[in-house]
């Protein structure tokens, strides 16, 4: 049995070190471990980077994460499915078990849980959630679910909702057989009764499931919950057609004109692809030198991607134009405005920068060339982009003074880089990124 364990993480790079050295043994022994991150602002990615086989960005949610995690390629490869949170350690025979209980005819199951935590009375809460779990066959996820790679597959995953998407999938893996209950336990973090106090947690928790099993709305009980609903903007990707002698001609003269071309090509598709991963809002990919590019064609016919075209002019006039353009139509909704250079950004920048516009009037994300690459506004302000030497290693301190001047108040995120020059490439390399080729998902 080939197993591949697919966890969702957000902000646990205290913890995961850990999590992750207690899983070793089940890699050593053929189980991927799969890490989904929601979008962390700490060092999760660079601590699961160390010690998982693959690491992925998806829009935050446990259901979004997960489902981001078992489409993955390794997940593709395996049998079983094992769906673990990052504060819940397995038995160290996990994999063995799970073999038996396929082996026996189950489709799914889950483990006993233990909570661990400072209240006398978690240990029996534990046991009336294992005997509640049998009597009704809902798992929860603290569990560790687990299914059969088909069986999930057929089923469609979790649904897209950002609470009690264990106890819906549960309610559908039922209608396929009842689950293998497993009672050899695992360990959860008892961290959320331990900060809101016991009684508190058992209750709030015991209405929420009163509430959706009498039909209440997902989202409308992840509030209640504390779940805080993510931001949410358009994202504009302007983008020059793979043409020899018209896009990267700076990395012409190792690549040539065609090899240039075909690395547009390539970027362009990894910044559509992290653009629709990140979930935020619509996505449009603002084309030049004209819509009518065989490829901007395929991009549309085949794969649904908005195209529109840019206007003539330089980069500050091709930005106003899809500024004003866009705040025209959608006076309300807040725009990112990116390049294709730059295949380091990830869903999860996307989303911070979203995340900033909701107390900012602007954001940036500054590039090391003195330039940025991304720039996002709720609102519009005409003055920002006439006259700027684009090019120059002033453009980001610039655009920042004339936010400033503006009185807009305004965020730069994090540093990153783009690919301009053929130093570049070697440095783009050396990250070992997976391939663009995936192209993108259908609508």
């Amino acid at each position: 049995m080939k197993l591949a364990i697919v966890m969702p993480v957000l902000g646990e790079s205290l913890g995961l070190r850990r999590v992750l050295s207690a899983l070793l043994r089940l890699r050593q022994r053929g189980a991927v471990l799969i890490v989904v991150d929601g979008g962390s602002t700490d060092d999760t990615v660079a601590v699961a980077r160390a010690g998982a086989d693959a690491v992925l960005s998806a829009p935050r949610g446990r259901a979004s994460q997960m489902n981001a995690g078992a489409s993955h390629t390794l997940a593709r490869q395996a049998d079983v499915l094992l769906f673990l949170h990052a504060d819940t350690a397995l038995p160290p025979d996990a994999d063995g078990l799970i073999a038996r209980a396929m082996a026996g005819g189950a489709s799914w199951g889950r483990f006993d849980v233990r909570i661990v935590g400072q209240h006398p009375i978690l240990p029996m809460a534990a046991v009336l959630m294992n005997q509640r779990s049998r009597r009704t066959g809902i798992a929860t996820g603290d569990q560790g679910m687990f299914v059969r790679r088909s069986v999930f597959e057929a089923q469609g995953g979790f649904a897209p909702i950002p609470l009690m998407e264990d106890i819906e999938l549960s309610a559908r893996l039922k209608r396929v057989g009842p689950p293998a209950c497993l009672r050899e336990r695992v360990f959860t973090d008892g961290r959320r009764w331990d900060r809101y106090g016991f009684w508190h947690t058992v209750f709030l928790m015991s209405r929420l499931r009163a509430a959706w099993a009498t039909g209440s709305d997902a989202h409308a009980l992840a509030l209640r919950y504390g779940y805080r609903p993510r931001a949410g903007a358009v994202v504009a990707v302007l983008a020059k057609a793979p043409v020899p002698g018209f896009s990267k001609t700076r990395l012409a003269p190792l690549l040539g004109a065609a090899g240039a071309a075909r690395a547009q090509r390539g970027f362009v598709l990894r910044t559509l692809i992290t653009a629709r991963q990140a979930g935020i809002g619509p996505v449009h990919l603002h084309c030049a030198p004209a819509i009518s590019h065989r490829f901007f064609r395929l991009l549309q016919e085949r794969h649904g991607v908005d195209c529109v075209p840019q206007v003539e002019g330089d980069i500050g006039a091709r930005m106003g134009a899809t500024m004003a353009d866009h705040f025209a139509r959608a006076s309300h909704s807040p725009l990112l405005i990116v390049g294709t250079d730059c295949p380091v950004l990830t869903p999860a920048r996307l989303q911070q920068a979203a995340d900033a516009l909701q107390s900012h009037d602007a954001v940036l994300i500054p590039a090391e060339d003195g330039g940025y690459v991304l720039i996002g506004a709720r609102r519009l302000r005409k003055p920002l982009f006439a006259g700027i030497e684009w090019g120059a290693e002033h453009v980001y301190r610039e655009t920042a003074r004339r936010l400033d001047t503006a009185h807009m108040t305004w965020r730069s995120l994090r540093l990153l880089w783009d690919v301009d020059r053929p130093e570049d490439l070697e440095r783009l390399r050396s990250l070992r990124l997976p391939s663009a080729r995936r192209l993108l998902s259908p609508r």
